[in-house]
């Protein structure tokens, strides 16, 4: 599956090339695509690592395994700045092509280690490798996840996130854009020479930079820390507080400078911490569940963050006339709902590990985890 998905996806970038070459108008299309393929190989990554690992070695490794991540996005950035000028635009689609090939080859070596290692230690304890895991009749990955409480709030609670998260999003973007405008006005001094275009694009760069660097120093010297000392319980709360946190902040003081940092701050945790332990969350699930069920989670409930996100800032800006003040507000709700499913999912993740089961219909509480 993991082969078969990656060669798609890999031959489509192939062909944009080609089409490119004709000078055919891919930006719509491909911007679609691209959406796509951020949620679908990551969820797939992962799945994969879930697959792989023990909820002990899971949590002892998905640090480094984030460490990873997170180093890949910063010099991803940058290597694709020094391939523009010797390359050219288009030609870095075949090297983004070349590299999901290498990621490929990468995962059927790790697939091959791992299951001999898997068959060698099956072997010297007189089991099977899968022994232990009882596949349910499928009923598709909608059905797993609909079906299943414990995803069902996993889902939720990334709508949430992604909601929130949207949402910072545009209220950073409206006061970024209000102060590249009045520094434009106030002339040169201010903003440099700098178009209100060149004044927010040098803002953003700034920025996610910033982020990107933030992200890697917490994802190297924080996260294994926090998750040995605190656990995933706790872990999975940590990007809500500190939401809850920089809303509050957004509530009464909507800055630009107070603005930037919330965002930082939210950021550059969910790309490091929160990435890492919400996929943690699905150490305990099952092949099927971690495979289809972790895509229906981390593609359509992510997205539909996105589109219930866009429609409160339609109906915040069209009928109430919301400033980053009353959005900032909204967040707040928002966090609190997600605030208290980060502490169900959490309690559930302890419970389900220590009884050894995987989610099932009804959540593991009480009799049924002293059972």
């Amino acid at each position: 599956m993991i082969n078969i998905v990656t060669a798609i996806f890999a031959a489509c970038l192939a062909l944009f090339y080609a089409l490119l070459q004709f000078d055919a108008p891919i930006g719509k299309v491909f911007f679609v695509w691209i959406g796509v393929l951020n949620m679908m190989i990551v969820a797939q990554f992962w799945g994969f690592a879930n697959d792989l690992y023990t909820k002990d070695e899971g949590e002892r490794l998905f640090a480094i395994v984030g460490f990873g991540a997170s180093l890949g996005a910063v010099l991803g950035a940058v290597v694709a700045g020094w391939l523009i000028a010797p390359l050219g635009l288009a030609q870095l689609l075949l090297v983004g092509a070349g590299l999901l090939v290498a990621q490929a080859a990468l995962t059927n070596y790790v697939d091959t280690r791992e299951t001999a290692r898997a068959e060698t230690q099956s072997v010297e304890v007189g089991t099977t490798p899968d022994a232990e895991e009882k596949q349910p009749a499928s009923v598709g990955a909608f059905g797993m996840v609909f079906g299943t409480p414990y995803l069902l709030l996993l889902g939720f609670m990334l709508l949430c996130l992604n909601l929130v998260n949207t949402t910072g999003e545009y209220i950073l973007g409206s006061v970024i854009e209000d102060v590249a405008r009045e520094s434009v006005a106030a002339g040169t001094a201010r903003a440099g020479g700098l178009t209100v275009e060149e004044f927010i694009g040098q803002f953003y760069s700034q920025f996610f930079s910033v982020v990107n660097v933030v992200s890697l120093l917490i994802q190297l010297f924080l996260v294994s820390r926090i998750i040995k000392y605190v656990g995933v319980r706790f872990g999975v709360m940590a990007l809500p507080c500190i939401a809850m946190g920089a809303y509050n902040v957004l509530a009464f003081f909507p800055v630009l400078a107070a603005v930037r940092w919330a965002k930082t701050a939210e950021n550059a945790t969910d790309y490091s911490l929160n990435n890492t332990v919400r996929n943690m969350l699905f150490l305990p699930c099952t092949r099927e569940q971690k495979y289809g069920a972790k895509q229906v989670i981390d593609s359509f409930f992510v997205r539909i963050g996105d589109v219930l996100s866009a429609a409160l800032v339609f109906v915040g800006t069209t009928y109430f006339a919301l400033g980053g003040s009353g959005f900032a507000v909204v967040n707040i709700v928002i966090v609190s709902v997600w605030l208290v499913l980060a502490f169900i999912i959490g309690r559930e993740y302890k419970q389900l590990t220590a009884v050894g089961k995987a989610p099932g219909p009804a959540l593991i509480s009480g009799a049924n985890a002293s059972k």
